[in-house]
């Protein structure tokens, strides 16, 4: 520790004074609101309240007293106030020479990590009748408690956001073909039977049915239809004769593709719905009028009909270009792709895993839980598929895991140059920004990364971060981790804390730190003892971190068992 420190030490027991002739300064005019010092939001805040007794304020002093936050190797100041005695000419606070008076300033400094071990001082620079006189420094508060700053220890154990594969063994895909009737006649005629849309499905079902590996069929179904001009009845038995012969037709060609599928089969008497989106869709001058009378004779089909009939001219149109497309059945196979099993996922991979698509070696990955093997997977997929960012954010997330932040980083910014909106590649730059202490930097990323599933705990550790403690426990809650913990503690819930600390399934250094903290705020020497050596034993940069605490410094003795 520094002379000047040591100087101030024993100036705080001694009650140092000061005098200037006729006027004294004691330690015990100043009162301060936090001794030792907390950090809050990253800042360092403080009120301080100065009092002169009666007959102590020199009437022609000018006196200027600075705080000063002072630590070994370094300094800083925060913002002056000047007073005058009752006969000076000035525009500072007086203090009356018979009464006395209080003034209070307010200041903050912003927190380093050397100001865990400082003391805050006032320096006094003093004049009488412009003569400079001499005041030595008071004492006002020792230590900054700087446990707020454990939220960059809580980030790096933080569950990070991976990308997900969008792999599905099993893809249901269905593919339809029309065949269309001449007015008032069902028979399936062979012009509409070889067109190529009827072809494409007829080579498609023979394909499926072939392929019991890589297909399956569901089922096959078949709808017909009828314009709804004509009269309920007739369409009625004519949509019924219409379903009745594709259904055989398409029997004939499951059939002869040797499939072994069911076909379900319906009719429909009037298509009035199709014929409004039909006339919706088209370029009709009248077309509004149309959709007009169908929506007011919404539930009576025959006025429709008789009031749309009733436009000639229009009714011209609607007979050449729009009816003829109504009197359709549907042809439409219902079948699945069967895609590689998990064991010839990890077989191909090992043999040759070019062949696999970037959604199953993303797969891959969540078949093993082996660290070396997931990022071998990630970093072959990387290679494969260089213009996907996944992979490249679940190597960062490795690395993050780890403690390598450097990868990290350069994984999560290459996967932010591929895909700069990605949720979950924003909330782990977010994390890792805390982890490096840049809080600042983190928020930007979390504004991002909203979607992500694991965002709302990120933003947990920020809160803490920004001081900002209640909204950080409600963030956090349930979470059950070293972050929500901290922020409970920072809440003053030191029961809520412990319940936490006892439901954390993967404990290591910080939880027992944590805990230790705890059990120093409760005056529980034992239990801060060992949860500090059980810290020191997971990770032995622990020590120096709690031989500076003033957590554990304004506990006598809690500190001798582990110097």
């Amino acid at each position: 520790m520094s002379k000047s420190i040591r100087f101030a030490l024993f100036g705080a027991v001694v009650l140092m004074l000061a005098s200037c002739k006729n006027m004294q300064v004691k330690q015990e005019y100043f009162v301060i609101d936090k001794d030792p010092l907390v950090e809050e939001g990253g800042m360092v805040n403080y009120t301080v309240t100065g009092t002169f007794p009666a007959k102590t304020f020199v009437k022609n002093v000018v006196c200027t007293a600075t705080p000063v936050l002072q630590w070994e190797g370094g300094l800083v100041k925060g913002e002056p106030v000047t007073l005058q005695g009752e006969k000076v000419q000035g525009n500072n606070k007086t203090i009356s020479w018979k009464e006395g008076g209080s003034f209070t300033y307010k200041g903050s400094f912003k927190y380093q990590p050397e100001m865990a071990e400082s003391e805050l001082i006032v320096t006094f620079d003093a004049t009488k009748k412009g003569k400079p006189v001499e005041i030595a420094p008071v004492h006002l508060a020792y230590g900054v408690v700087a446990t707020e700053e454990l939220y960059s220890e809580t980030a790096k154990g933080a569950n990070t956001s991976a990308s997900k594969d969008a792999f599905q063994r099993i893809i249901d895909k269905n593919k339809d073909a029309t065949i269309k009737f001449i007015i008032q006649q069902a028979n399936v005629r062979s012009s509409e039977t070889n067109s190529d849309e009827v072809k494409i499905l007829k080579d498609l079902l023979k394909e499926v049915a072939g392929d019991s590996k890589n297909y399956a069929i569901k089922d096959f179904e078949v709808s017909a239809y009828a314009s709804p001009d004509g009269g309920f009845k007739l369409n009625d038995k004519l949509a019924a004769q219409r379903m009745k012969n594709a259904e055989s037709y398409a029997k004939g060609e499951i059939k002869r593709a040797k499939a072994n599928t069911a076909i379900t089969s319906d009719y429909t008497a009037q298509d009035w719905v199709y014929f409004q989106q039909l006339v919706q869709e088209s370029k009709l001058q009248d077309k509004d009028l149309i959709l007009r009378i169908l929506s007011m004779y919404d539930d009576d089909p025959e006025r429709r009909e008789a009031e749309i009939k009733n436009l000639s001219a229009v009714y011209k149109v609607l007979a050449e270009d729009i009816l003829p497309q109504l009197r359709r059945a549907r042809l439409n196979l219902n079948y699945q792709i069967i895609g590689r099993s998990d064991e010839e996922i990890q077989e191909a991979y090992k043999s040759d895993a070019s062949v696999l698509s970037v959604e199953e070696l993303l797969y891959a990955a969540t078949l093993t839980e082996d660290k070396a093997q997931k990022k071998d997977i990630y970093t072959t997929t990387s290679k494969n598929y260089p213009n996907d960012y996944r992979a490249f954010n679940n190597l960062g997330e490795l690395a993050f895991i780890d403690g390598d932040f450097a990868t990290a980083e350069t994984n999560f910014k290459k996967a932010l140059s591929l895909n700069a909106s990605a949720p979950e590649v924003n909330t782990n730059m977010g994390l890792l920004c805390l982890a490096q202490g840049k809080p600042a930097d983190a928020q930007t990323y979390f504004a991002k990364g909203g979607q992500s599933k694991e965002n709302n705990e990120a933003l947990g550790n920020l809160y803490i971060a920004q001081g900002q403690y209640q909204r950080a426990a409600t963030a956090l809650k349930g979470s059950n981790t070293n972050a929500e913990a901290l922020a409970l503690y920072l809440n003053n819930d030191l029961a809520g804390a412990k319940k936490v600390i006892a439901a954390i399934k993967n404990a290591d250094a910080n939880t027992a730190y944590i805990a230790a903290v705890i059990a120093a705020k409760e005056k529980d020497v034992a239990a801060a003892t060992q949860n500090l050596k059980k810290a020191i034993s997971l990770d032995p940069s622990m020590k120096a971190k709690a031989l500076k605490d003033m957590e554990f410094k304004m506990v006598p003795g809690l500190l001798d068992a582990i110097k």
